[in-house]
This record gives C-alpha cells, structure tokens and sequence, in this order.
C-alpha cells in the first residue's frame, strides 16, 4: 500500500502567514458586507456604492414591504379576533311618540281683580342642532434624504376634514391611513406624489393622517393645509 509523505514543516505556513491569511479575508468579509448585503439587505449604504450598483434601492423596498406585510398582518389579526358589538343583536325597536303634553288648566280670575289680561302660547321652536367644530391648520415639515415624518388629526367616527399637501421639491412616497383603539393600521390610500387634495373621512374614533418619505437626493418641504371637524393636529413621532 502506498503511503502519501507527510509534508515537511519548510511546505508547511507559518502561523504568520495564517494570520496573514485570516486578515486578508476577514478585510475582504466586512467590505462584501459593507458594500453589498447592507445595502441591498437593509437599504443601509455607509459607502454609497450600494447606490451606484443599484442595491441600496433595492434593500428599502424590502425593508419596506416587510414593514407593510407586519402592519397588514396586525390588522388582520386585530379584525379577527374583534367581534362586531352588533352582531347577534335583534333590530333596534321602533321609536316611540312620546304621549301629548296636557297643557294645564288656566289659573281662576281672582275677585280683586278688575282687568284680564289674555295670555296665548305658541310652541317654542326647538333648539337648533349643534353643529360641529370646524377647525383650520396650515402645517409645514421639511424632510431631509430618505427621512420621514408623520401628521395624524385626532377625530370622531364619521367626522370629516378636507386636505391638501403639497411639496415644494420632487414627488415624496405617502401612506394615508387611521389608528385607534384596538385597530393599529387601518389604509386609506398610499402611493408617490408631489400634491394631493380630497376629503378624509374617519371610519372609526381615533388618529387618521398622513406618512411622507423623501427618496428624493434633495431635502424637501410639504405644506399640509386641513380644516373640518377634527379635535387637533399631532405630529407622531
């Protein structure tokens, strides 16, 4: 049987050479982590070559999809396991008229008196609805390179409020949408735009606003203008 020669220790590295060696590819190691799966894993581009390869892109849009897929999933959650309070309920009776009021008799004239005076009532109108408050604000954020900010209107159920936002740079992804009590997401609409107006109706009590993100290179300024019934104006941090 043949044996193979064991090497000497002269064809043998040297542990400086190991060490040489490790070096070399623990530097190569943090440059391909740095360079590509940062970037393209993450949307984080320390060296900005991630953008020249087309990968820094690519890793905010999964970052992102991934954030929408959680809060999607979190609504879904939160929908299935609330039961509607109506349900299983039997239809609301029909309203009642309340019986005629018996208007009192007139007082008797007193003997003492030597004058009458007649005295006619008409119904009182009744008292007009509250209307409810309308509120007005003019609200200015500027956002830097890929940073976002968030402005929610505090309101009822049903209530309404007109918008219109507006940047004074390129178009800025948006993503319209409401939370409350026991509800974390619940989408209006989102989407990329420089300008945009309508009216926002609440589908239940709670914060409804709108998120901006500037993936534009420049820094931006969106001017938001709303009025409508609505409680107040909050920036979410």
């Amino acid at each position: 049987m043949y044996n193979a020669n064991r090497p000497s220790k002269a064809d043998l590295p040297s542990t400086s050479q190991l060490l040489k060696s490790t070096g070399v590819a623990a530097v190569v190691a943090s440059a391909l982590l740095v360079t590509v799966v940062l970037p393209a894993e993450y949307g984080v581009d320390p060296t900005r070559i991630g953008s020249m390869l087309g990968l820094t892109e690519m890793g905010r849009i999964k970052r992102q999809l991934a954030r929408e897929a959680a809060a999607d999933a979190a609504a879904d959650a939160a929908a299935a396991n609330a039961a509607p309070a109506s349900q299983g309920l039997p239809p609301a009776a029909a309203a009642q008229t309340a019986p005629p009021v018996e208007a009192a008799p007139a007082p008797q004239t007193q003997p003492a008196v030597t004058s009458s005076v007649a005295v006619s009532t008409t119904p009182s109108a009744p008292a007009p609805a509250a209307q409810p408050a309308v509120k007005s604000d003019r609200t200015s954020i500027t956002l830097e390179p890929d940073e976002g900010a968030e402005v929610k209107l505090v309101m009822k159920s049903g209530a309404r409020a007109n918008f219109t936002w507006a940047s004074d740079g390129g178009a800025v992804n948006y993503d319209t949408h409401g939370d409350g009590a026991g509800i974390s997401y619940h989408g209006y609409g989102k989407g990329t735009e420089k300008r945009l107006g309508g009216v926002l109706t609440a589908a239940f009590d709670g914060k409804h606003g709108w998120f901006w993100r500037n993936r534009t290179d420049e820094a931006v300024t969106i001017t938001l203008t709303t009025s409508g019934d609505y409680e107040k104006v909050e920036f979410i941090d």
